[in-house]
């Protein structure tokens, strides 16, 4: 059939292709429960309905608070399907930031999913000056629900009024408005269309094994990249299993034995983490196993012909002690880690494609549907280690000839920013070349690679250009750093904040008789300091001088959304942490 112009057209393929799999599966009551085709198309089209019975208007804003879970598609699909705008939201961001990006959307009807969303909206009500109507997916007595929601559409249906609206509207239309997380600045609002979202969907659907018939899916959906891996899966006939939570994933994973799951750098070098703090814990033979095999991952070859026949030896004997535990922590089936959202450690890369688990990268941006580029195994080099692959079809890119940063072009690319004409000219210019503020460059066969963001660069006063990312990324190998920033505008040198992983270094206190027992003590243990320093020495010595970090604080904080520090997509927000440490800034420049 033909390929799908709308988002919405996703549920006549799914229907006409795929009739008796299960699209969605969530846990309740301790159980799997699978929702069908025939649920979403009927629960999608009560939602039209009622929005049309409302009052809700062609193009207008409507807001989704929740984590991934069936009715999140029911919501978006019902909304998209009578011409409405579905402004999906954040679960975990702060109660300022809803009022604003609510105020600014101008929503007058908002689905939350639990009664603890309910209060903080409720909290606020009375400052968000078009809101009409909040409506709970969690039943909480006494407030609307999706159910009311349901049964308004069941009582008021309007089928040709539907078909009509759903006929006129085009793959150029805006389907979704995307609020960035803002590291700096006020979040904006970012308008998708139809178009871009589906390039995307259709740029990388031979990546996934055609036998695959299962995916996990933790993230919320309201993040654009795992937005549009939930409408790669629905396209390709998969199941979709939404996790618990993200603390549950490991064990929603065992339980579905889903094929391909997405991720953010983070939680994937979270999972590095784990898996180096239980082999840390091993004693003897087993100990010197695991270190072995954890060394011979990070030698591992993307490109089957470059790997020696002594490499492949070696690997089947660490997959048979090590690998292969490590896999069944995942489910029987899982052959795909797809990370988007910043740069991934190369050694990453190599470590969970040598136990089984292939990493693939994709690059983009919010503004880009959101992918520019992204790794597949069928190009004539397979992937590489580093590069984000290959840029999409249909999709332009150049590079600014004096600094090197990235420019897009094509269908892929936002229609704009909502209600600021002046930032949309500033993002993207009279070419229709969209800024993405990234740098890079592209290299022979066509693969791409990112040295950095514009943004983010200082400058010493010794006149040389730092990049952090690049320092951060590289420093965040260790297992003793679980954040970083470094700092150092305007300054001889750069230094570092650093927020260690405790649990790896409670452990290795433990270990080494360090009696320090509490995070303060810890930083400040002489001990302490001096393995961090040797991990600092370390890893400046594949840094150029002015590059190096010469001082560096210890910090007992965890960096995460509830304090700011870091975005909903878990990049850390610098002049918050800037802010908050600011005299422990100074104190490492005097």
């Amino acid at each position: 059939m033909n390929e799908p112009q709308r988002l919405f057209d996703l549920i006549d393929r799914r229907e006409a292709m795929y009739p008796e799999k299960a699209v969605f599966a969530n846990k309740k009551d301790g159980q799997w429960v699978k929702h069908t085709i025939k649920e979403y198309r009927e629960k999608a089209t009560m939602i039209s309905y009622a929005m049309l019975h409302l009052g809700v208007e062609r193009g207008e804003n409507v807001a989704l608070i929740s984590a991934g879970r069936p009715e999140w598609n029911y919501v978006d699909m019902g909304v998209q399907m009578m011409g409405g705008v579905l402004v999906p939201i954040y679960p975990t961001i702060s109660v300022a930031e809803y009022e604003y990006i609510l105020n600014h959307s101008g929503v007058r009807y908002i689905i939350v999913e639990t009664e603890s969303l309910y209060k903080k909206i409720a909290a606020i009500r009375e400052k968000l000056t078009t809101l009409q109507e909040v409506y709970t997916i969690t039943p909480i007595e006494g407030v609307p629900s999706i159910e009311d929601l349901y049964k308004l559409g069941q009582e008021h249906p309007q089928p040709e009024e539907l078909e009509k609206i759903k006929a006129s509207i085009t793959t150029d239309d805006v389907a979704t408005m995307i609020y960035t997380s803002g590291t700096t600045g006020t979040p904006k609002g970012v308008m998708l269309a139809h178009r871009g979202l589906l390039m995307n969907v259709l740029g990388i659907k031979e990546s996934p094994g055609k036998d695959w018939d299962r995916a996990l899916s933790w993230m919320p959906l309201c993040h654009v990249y795992e937005r549009m891996m939930n409408y790669l899966y629905q396209y390709l006939g998969m199941e979709t299993y939404y996790a618990e939570n993200v603390g549950k994933v490991a064990e929603n994973a065992q339980e579905t034995n889903p094929y391909i799951m997405a991720a953010v750098p983070r939680f994937i070098e979270k999972m590095y983490d784990k898996i180096y703090r239980k082999g840390e814990k091993l004693t003897g033979f087993k100990k010197k196993v695991f270190d072995w095999a954890l060394e011979l991952g990070f030698d591992y070859e993307l490109n089957p012909k470059k790997r020696t026949l002594c490499y492949k030896m070696k690997h089947k004997v660490a997959d048979k002690m090590v690998y292969s535990e490590i896999r069944k922590s995942l489910g029987s089936n899982f052959r795909m880690l797809v990370s988007g959202g910043a740069s991934i450690q190369p050694r990453l890369t190599r470590f969970f494609s040598a136990v089984g688990l292939d990493l693939y990268e994709g690059y983009g941006l919010t503004e880009c549907s959101p992918l520019i580029a992204v790794t597949n195994s069928y190009a004539e080099e397979g992937r590489k280690v580093g590069s984000v692959g290959f840029v999409l079809p249909g999709i332009e890119v150049r590079f600014d000839p004096d600094s090197n940063e990235i420019l897009c072009r094509g269908g892929n690319v936002m229609k704009g920013y909502y209600k600021a004409p002046d930032l949309t000219a500033e993002a993207i210019d009279e070419e229709g070349w969209f800024h993405t503020g990234d740098t890079g460059y592209i290299s022979k066969g066509g693969y791409m690679y990112l040295t950095g963001r514009t943004k983010n660069m200082f400058k010493t006063s010794m006149g040389k250009f730092v990049n952090p990312e690049v320092i951060e990324e590289k420093f965040k190998e260790s297992a003793f750093i679980l954040d970083m920033m470094v700092v150092g505008e305007g300054e001889k040198f750069a230094a570092a904040i650093i927020a260690p992983d405790f649990d790896m270094l409670k452990d290795w206190c433990g270990r080494h008789g360090v009696a320090a027992k509490t995070r303060e003590e810890m930083v400040a243990d002489p001990a302490v300091l001096a393995r961090f320093q040797r991990v600092v020495d370390k890893y400046n010595d594949a840094l150029g001088n002015y590059e190096q970090v010469k001082r560096f604080r210890l910090v007992t904080e965890t960096w995460g959304t509830d304090n700011h520090f870091l975005t909903p997509t878990l990049k850390i927000k610098r002049k918050n942490i800037s802010a908050f440490y600011q005299e422990a800034i100074k104190e490492l420049f005097k």
